[in-house]
């Protein structure tokens, strides 16, 4: 299907499903970036959470890219409450603390999608799905945590909306695909006109 080697500058499981559910067959190469790092950079400077999802994608693309040429796909997501970056929850307690936060709010997720060649950037996409949280109880948040696990700490917003985080939002406004990580169809729109994929 492919004629040119597509790399995931990732070690995202969810990503990589999602790839290869659509029939794309990509190496998953992690791009050792050390976000930590640049998140603190980037929050100096007190860029727009948007801005950050590129950069970061943008960075993961461009370092795999160089290092291994291919036409390599670079991600990142970041949640983006009352226009303050959130990050992925260090533990259980924590995660509790985040959905407490987000109890009757709405929040996005800022997903970024960039395509690298040749260690330069070709190609860029954005977008940032809403979702809404009903108001939920301390009861609630106790029995969500343990019934989903530390599994749930891979993820920004505590949630797997793949499963039982499904139970926390009363609305969700935006792309499936890109809730879970990946802006699938702009990306295989892409990959059809540069003639990666069958169009």
């Amino acid at each position: 299907m492919s004629n040119l080697n597509i790399i995931l500058a990732s070690g995202s499981e969810s990503r990589r499903k999602l790839l290869a559910g659509a029939g794309i067959d990509a190496v998953c190469i992690k791009p050792n970036v050390d976000e930590d790092v640049a998140k603190v950079s980037f929050r100096a400077e007190k860029m727009r959470v948007s801005d950050q999802a590129m950069r970061l994608a943008e960075m993961k693309a461009v370092k795999v890219s160089q290092k291994h040429g291919g036409l390599v796909i670079g991600g990142d997501q970041m949640l983006n409450l009352d226009g303050e970056a959130m990050d992925k929850p260090v533990d259980l307690a924590d995660a509790a603390n985040h959905l407490r936060q987000f109890s009757g709010k709405a929040h996005k997720l800022e997903t970024a999608i960039v395509i690298a060649e040749d260690g330069v950037p070709v190609w860029r996409h954005l977008v940032a799905p809403t979702l809404t949280v009903r108001p939920l109880t301390e009861d609630f948040i106790a029995a969500y945590l343990e019934a989903a696990g530390p599994q749930i700490l891979n993820t920004v917003g505590a949630y797997m909306l793949e499963g039982i985080g499904a139970q926390l939002f009363s609305r969700i406004e935006g792309d499936y695909f890109s809730i879970l990580g990946l802006p699938l169809l702009p990306l295989l729109d892409y990959l059809r006109v540069r003639g990666v994929i069958t169009s």
